[in-house]
């Protein structure tokens, strides 16, 4: 269980410090966008009101406390289960990137009424048009690890 709220904890202050000096200190919010390796990475200024690829964002107002409070369930509800079952090393790391990602995000639809997405990504003649935030990485990494790193041993038969 520490290996999971360290991890979390890493992960959200992480997610934190890199849309502070993103956000704050390099000004995307007024400048937009910021090539650092062209085409490869691209820091491009992207509020997400939505759901994931901004669905939904028409209904900001009314999903925005509904994704704070999903976030904060669903943490303490993977925090439980970790508890409960017991996970080996890579698990509770898993459990502890989907944790921190998923209140990374959280804190920004409280401060800033939207998630702060950033990164952009493109690649061999694809020109990505999303951006996403470390947080995002953390919540398909850690889901992505529970799949594949919990669950009952398999028996042979």
């Amino acid at each position: 269980m520490r290996t999971t709220a360290l991890t979390a904890f890493i992960i959200f202050v992480i997610d934190q410090l890199s849309k502070w000096v993103v956000v704050h200190a390099f000004n995307l919010r007024s400048v937009g966008e910021i090539e650092v390796f062209p085409p490869y990475l691209v820091f491009r200024m992207a509020w997400n009101t939505g759901i994931n690829f901004g669905l939904f964002s028409q209904y900001a107002t009314m999903l925005r406390w509904g994704w704070v409070a999903l976030a904060i369930v669903m943490s303490i509800w993977v925090l439980s289960w970790v508890r409960r079952d017991q996970f080996g090393k890579t698990g509770m790391i898993s459990a502890g990137l989907l944790v921190g990602g998923a209140l990374g995000n959280a804190i920004d639809r409280i401060l800033y009424g939207a998630v702060a997405d950033f990164l952009n990504m493109s690649c061999c003649g694809f020109a990505n048009p999303y951006s996403f935030n470390v947080a995002d990485i953390s919540i398909f990494a850690g889901a992505f690890g529970l799949i594949l790193f919990t669950g009952e041993a398999k028996k042979p038969t």
